[in-house]
């Protein structure tokens, strides 16, 4: 039989900018009664780990542009929040409907670059992804190594919206020990017919499962699945990004 189990790593305290991110999940597991053991996949949603590296800002020391200005007076949006937006964009995609799209510094599109005030637990806060999510899973990963002894692979996760799709889901942003691609072109179906386009976003997938047990207020930021057997990798999850070439939506 085969059983993917997702356990929900209780007792990690609000977390704040230098706090020390791999010592707290260690303290959650060993508070909810968890041994990593190897092969298991810690997920932890990005917005302890951007706090934990001080990608918070303060948003009354934000001096907007008049472009950002003139975007927020056109969907009656706070100037300092688009300027905040605006300086982790690449490149706008689309800007309609009070919903800025844009392609961000590591190249994810998404809605207002990621950029989020929930959460925060202060009025007048913003708070950035990760400068670097491969290099924060990274360093998640080798710490929890040292500590446990135990080989696992790390992911780091972010709600974002869909083309063509209602509802918000999670994806993978930073990963280490993984591959986050499950490629099965050369495989066949059920019928003995070869696939010739099948890759899987698996790390997405993990993501998603991972997320049925982060609520947006249950205050529960890292879970443990247990169960998949995934491909050893050393890597980015930018490989997750279509590139231009490929992308028929842009």
């Amino acid at each position: 039989m085969r059983t993917i189990s997702l356990t929900a790593i209780n007792g990690i305290p609000m977390i704040k900018a230098g706090d020390n991110l791999a010592a707290l999940i260690a303290g959650g597991l060993e508070h909810t009664g968890l041994k990593l053991e190897n092969g298991d996949i810690l997920v932890v949603c990005q917005k302890v780990v951007s706090k934990a590296e001080g990608r918070v800002l303060d948003l009354r020391e934000i001096e907007p542009s008049e472009f950002a200005k003139a975007l927020a007076q056109r969907w009656e949006k706070d100037p300092r929040a688009v300027e905040v937006v605006l300086r982790q964009t690449n490149r706008i995609v689309r800007n309609d409907h009070g919903v800025i799209i844009v392609e961000t510094g590591p190249g994810w599109v998404c809605a207002n670059a990621g950029v989020d005030e929930s959460n925060s637990l202060e009025d007048d806060r913003a708070i950035l992804l990760p400068e670097d999510p491969d290099a924060s899973a990274r360093s998640l990963r080798d710490e929890l190594r040292r500590r446990f002894g135990v080989s696992v692979a790390v992911l780091i996760t972010d709600t974002f919206g869909r083309p063509w799709r209602d509802g918000l889901t999670e994806v993978c942003l930073g990963i280490a020990g993984m591959n986050p691609m499950l490629d099965l072109r050369g495989t066949t179906d059920l019928g003995g017919r070869e696939l010739h386009h099948t890759v899987v976003a698996i790390a997405d997938e993990i993501a998603c499962a991972a997320g049925l047990l982060m609520e947006k207020a249950g205050a529960t930021p890292a879970v443990v699945l247990r169960g998949y057997q995934y491909e050893p990798y050393e890597g980015s999850a930018k490989v997750l990004i279509r590139p231009p070439e490929a992308d028929l939506f842009r």
